[in-house]
Formats: C-alpha cells, sequence, structure tokens
C-alpha cells in the first residue's frame, strides 16, 4: 500500500492542516508516493516552530552545531541505498549517477560542518579605532530563514541551499521541490533521527507557488532564498520580502550542485555585531 508523506514541523510528522495531498510520479510518469499538500497554516506553523528553536539552536556553540551536522551525514550515509533510489525514480538518471549525488550530498554536510566553528574567524575582525578602546566585530544568525528548495537537484541542491543556513545558527522552513518531494521527506527522516533538535529545519511539501508569497510576507521571517523560485515570481516575492526587510538570496540561474560552494550561501544569513571595550577595564 502507498503511503502518503507527511510534513515535517517542530520535530514532528504532521499531516496537512488541509487533509490534502498530490500524487508524486517518477520521470517516466509512474505513480511514486501522495505527498501532504501544505497549505498556508501549516507554513505558519513551521515558521512558529523555527523561532521558537531558534534561541536554543544560535545559543549552542559553534563546535557543537558542527557536531550535530556531522551527525546528520552520518544517518544520510545509513540510508544511501534508499536516498540513490529515490534520486533515480525523480530524474531517471541511472543507480551509479543517483549514488555519486548522494556521496556529495552527505560531503556537503560534511563540509558546512567544519565551517561552523570557522566562519566566524573568516568574517570577524578586531577593528584598529583611534582611542583606548578594543573594537570587535562578530557574526551572528539572523533568525528564521525561508528557503525555497531547487526543483532540479532534489536532494543536492536541497542540502546545498539548507546546510548553510543552520550551519551558523539560523533555523529554516524549508518548501521541498514540487516535482521530487521524496529526497526531502526521507531527509527529515534523518534529521528526525539524528542530533538536531525538533524545530531547526521544517519541511513543507507542496506548491511552491502557494507557499512562497506567504513566506515572503511574513513579519516573522528573517531570511528568504529564492533558489527555487520560478523566474516570473521571483521579482515579486522579492518586493514582498522587502516590506518586512528580508535578507534575499536572488535565483541564480541553472546552478552546478557539485561545485565548491564557498562560503557565499552562509554570509547573506548573517548580521555583524560590533562591540566596544575600555582597555584596561
Amino acid at each position: 500500500m502507498r503511503k502518503t508523506y507527511k510534513l515535517y514541523v517542530g520535530g514532528a510528522f504532521p499531516r496537512s492542516e488541509s487533509g490534502r495531498c498530490y500524487p508524486v510520479t517518477a520521470s517516466g510518469g509512474a505513480h511514486l508516493a501522495n505527498a501532504a499538500l501544505a497549505s498556508r497554516k501549516d507554513a505558519r506553523d513551521a515558521v512558529v516552530a523555527a523561532r521558537s528553536a531558534f534561541p536554543g539552536w544560535s545559543g549552542r556553540t559553534a563546535y557543537n552545531r558542527g557536531q550535530i551536522l556531522y551527525r546528520v551525514a552520518e544517518m544520510m550515509e545509513g540510508r544511501r541505498a534508499q536516498f540513490a533510489a529515490e534520486i533515480d525514480e525523480a530524474d531517471g538518471i541511472g543507480p551509479a549517477r543517483a549514488d555519486e549525488l548522494v556521496s556529495a550530498a552527505v560531503d556537503r554536510w560534511v563540509y558546512y560542518a567544519g565551517w561552523s566553528d570557522k566562519v566566524s574567524q573568516v568574517l570577524g575582525a578586531a577593528n584598529p579605532v583611534s582611542g583606548p578602546y578594543f573594537n570587535l566585530s562578530q557574526p551572528e544568525p539572523a533568525g528564521v530563514v525561508a528557503v525555497l528548495a531547487p526543483p532540479a537537484g532534489p536532494l543536492l541542491g536541497l542540502v546545498s541551499v539548507v546546510a548553510p543556513v543552520i550551519a551558523t545558527g539560523n533555523t529554516a522552513v524549508v518548501v521541498a521541490s514540487e516535482r521530487a518531494p521524496l529526497p526531502a521527506v526521507t531527509l527529515a527522516e534523518a534529521l528526525a533521527t539524528s542530533d538536531l533538535p525538533g524545530g531547526v529545519v521544517n519541511i513543507l511539501t507542496g506548491r511552491t507557488g502557494d507557499l512562497a508569497p506567504h513566506l515572503a510576507s511574513h513579519a516573522d521571517v528573517n531570511g528568504l532564498d529564492l533558489t527555487g523560485a520560478a523566474p516570473e515570481s521571483a521579482a515579486d516575492l522579492e518586493r514582498s520580502a522587502a516590506q518586512t526587510l528580508k535578507r534575499v538570496i536572488r535565483p541564480g540561474g541553472r546552478e552546478d550542485w557539485l561545485a565548491d560552494p564557498g562560503i557565499s550561501r552562509m554570509t547573506p544569513f548573517l548580521e555583524t555585531k560590533t562591540v566596544w571595550h575600555p582597555v584596561g577595564m
């Protein structure tokens, strides 16, 4: 019997508030599963869960966050065969290529786990000032980030946009690839059995075009990654986000998810705090 996959919100797996679902098909058109069709209420619940988790997650040491991301990589490795099968079914790329993309996704978690306690050393600074003061600048997480996952690269692309958000201490509300949501649902199951606290990552499946406007205009969302937005709607979403001064990553066209990611996806959702302190006190 085909099961109906659920959402992942606040560390739990609720059904959609509307009770609706939509069919997920393979690249050849065969029916694979039914995915939950998230509603506006589900998006609001996900933002509440992400906001509740933010103080605890951002308050952890960067080293501890890195260890948790390493654990997520281990949990993904343990479900390699399932991830590879879902990617192959979605894109019809063959088992060998699918396994390569799973390896790249696991490595991407490890990459950002290593950066979690180093990004502040790269972006922070001790600033020279004209006076008897220490002047130190330090990056801090912005808060809750809404992420529109790319329709292509349903696993590697997804990990590439989610991992940098949480590695720096933010929490995330993710709208999975509408076309191929099953790798995102399986990732949610891996996250739930890792050491990642509930609410740090919340995954919604459904129509990106329906959910994106509500997240873009939500006053309690601090950042917006438009990577998975349709080109015709990206400008409208950016204008909506500007009403609440969100930090925005604009869609960059067709991305090469296998390329070295650098730190370009970590910096947009960081704020810089500068502290002055008198010398000798």
